[in-house]
């Protein structure tokens, strides 16, 4: 069934920062149709292991597999174009670009003239009355609707997320969860959510994983989470 195929997979994934041991043979998976939910406690190899996915820095053992085929050896450029769409912590959006040409860049390995998906917009209605505006001038939440939106353009199969709700507003975390949930839903997307915020990431999971020092620690339905104590496993 389509809506439980792993579009995505990494098996024993090790990671080495120097003589550090930063990731300890992961494994995770993504599913179509699914939000998988990453916690833990900063520090523990969450942004490096999005980092490993996305070919930002090699791994040193395992395999990490998209649709079926080993991408390991890929760059970040072919691993976007071949459908992973990255929203990183911290936003890096283009802040002396507008709104429109922030969006055009997640569409430029597409061809020339491609236009922007009318349906970010319908995601995110500010965007489009900010249209013209410079991406420096929005606030942090508009900036992160900026952000999913640019890795939605080319309408990625798995979407990265690195803790979208970090320093935003109550009112923007609950569209940007609406969103989430949306797009899941639709089936055929993967979504792969690494999050601290416990209440936003336990609303949205299908699956979770918690990671403790660079090992998955804990891993089950979200519907699961409250009864298994990962709350207590992510507490500060």
């Amino acid at each position: 069934m389509a809506a439980e195929q792993a579009i995505f997979q990494a098996r024993d994934v090790n990671q080495y920062y120097g003589g550090s041991h930063i990731l300890r043979g992961v494994n995770v998976q993504a599913r179509l149709g699914r939000v998988t939910v990453l916690l833990g406690r900063n520090g523990v190899g969450k942004t490096t292991l999005l980092k490993s996915i996305m070919g930002l820095v090699p791994i040193k053992s395992g395999s990490i597999e998209f649709e079926g085929k080993p991408i390991q050896g890929h760059t970040p450029f072919e691993r976007a174009r071949a459908g992973i769409g990255f929203v990183p912590q911290g936003r890096e959006i283009f802040a002396r670009l507008t709104v429109e040409e922030n969006l055009r860049m997640g569409l430029a390995y597409k061809k020339a003239g491609t236009q922007i998906p009318g349906e970010l917009f319908e995601l995110f209605p500010v965007l489009k009355q900010m249209i013209n505006r410079r991406g420096g001038d929005l606030s942090g939440g508009q900036q992160q609707q900026l952000a999913i939106a640019r890795a939605l353009a080319a309408k990625p199969k798995l979407l990265i997320l690195d803790e979208p709700t970090e320093g935003i507003q109550p009112s923007i975390i609950k569209d940007i969860g609406r969103v989430i949930r949306m797009l899941a839903d639709r089936g055929d997307m993967a979504i792969l959510l690494v999050e601290q915020y416990y209440d936003f990431a336990e609303e949205l999971a299908d699956d979770y994983l918690v990671m403790q020092r660079g090992e998955v620690v804990a891993s089950g339905a979200g519907s699961d989470m409250e009864k298994n104590g990962v709350r207590q496993l992510v507490a500060i």
